[in-house]
């Protein structure tokens, strides 16, 4: 940027003002004075911001755990309301077979139960208790 001129027509002089590169200068003095005070309150107020977000995440993660406290806590109670019924519904069998629990009813409840094993491998014993390994 040039520095303005301005001439004088009676004697031919020709005035050259700097107002511009004052102006640009105090621009940039007032940017850095502004950005000098500005950033201490701009780092306090993100810190106090990082703080909220913290927070609020925080108290999130705590109402997540407590409703999947509640949700375990429905669910055993259903479990064991279920283990109940189980239960009544055993004691009845035991009641109609006049008490007495046969070896049939015994197997019939190993049965039911493998369904509940997550591996599949089932080892039957042999006439010496060892269980086959190979198995064709």
């Amino acid at each position: 940027m040039k520095l303005f001129a301005s001439s004088n027509g009676y004697d031919g002089k020709t005035t050259y003002y700097a107002t511009g590169w004052i102006a640009i200068v105090l621009v940039i003095c007032c940017l850095v004075a502004a950005l000098l005070v500005g950033c201490p309150s701009y780092n306090v107020w993100q810190q106090e911001m990082a703080g909220k977000a913290e927070f609020a995440k925080a108290e999130q993660n705590r109402r997540i755990r407590i409703e999947e406290a509640k949700a375990n806590l429905e669910a055993e109670k259903l479990n064991a309301q279920a283990e109940i019924e189980r239960a009544k519904g055993a004691a009845e069998a035991i009641r109609i077979e006049n008490g007495s629990i046969t070896p049939t009813y015994i197997q019939y409840l190993w049965v039911r139960q493998q369904n509940n094993v997550p591996s599949k491998v089932i080892y039957i014993p042999t006439e010496a208790n060892l269980p086959i390994l190979e198995a064709k």
